[in-house]
């Protein structure tokens, strides 16, 4: 399955991984069709320098804003500072299988997969405009 990713989200996911380094960067991931905007939003893991949880109030709060016609939730995104843009065990074991999109950062590296029912399945990424 392929998705379309605009060139800005590309871009802010590479440079917030960056500034976050060596911790983990995280947020949220928005659009219909294509992910065309991406949020930073704040890491509140006990340990930030080896996991992830992107700030709950965020995470309601896009909820809450789709439901009353805002953008939609089409995912999540985080780093792995010294590791691969694949997802870990614990990434998967954060998963809830609900079809959303989770982006990985490593490096110049930005991977997508879809948290499909039975495990996370690999998506090609087209760059778009934007």
């Amino acid at each position: 399955m392929t998705i379309e990713v605009t060139s800005g989200v590309i871009a802010t996911l590479r440079e917030e991984a960056a500034r976050a380094h060596p911790g983990e960067a995280c947020g949220l991931l928005f659009g219909e069709g294509r992910v065309d905007r991406a949020v930073v939003c704040v890491n509140v893991h006990p340990q930030p320098a080896r996991h992830f949880e992107i700030d709950p109030a965020a995470l309601i709060a896009a909820h809450k804003a789709a439901r009353e016609g805002g953008a939609a939730l089409a995912g999540y995104w985080h780093s792995h500072p010294s590791g691969d843009a694949i997802p870990s065990v614990t990434d998967a074991a954060q998963a809830s299988g609900d079809g959303r999109i989770w982006a990985i950062v490593a490096g110049e590296t930005v991977a997508f997969w879809r948290d499909a029912a039975g495990g996370f399945e690999a998506l090609c990424t087209q760059v778009v405009a934007g």
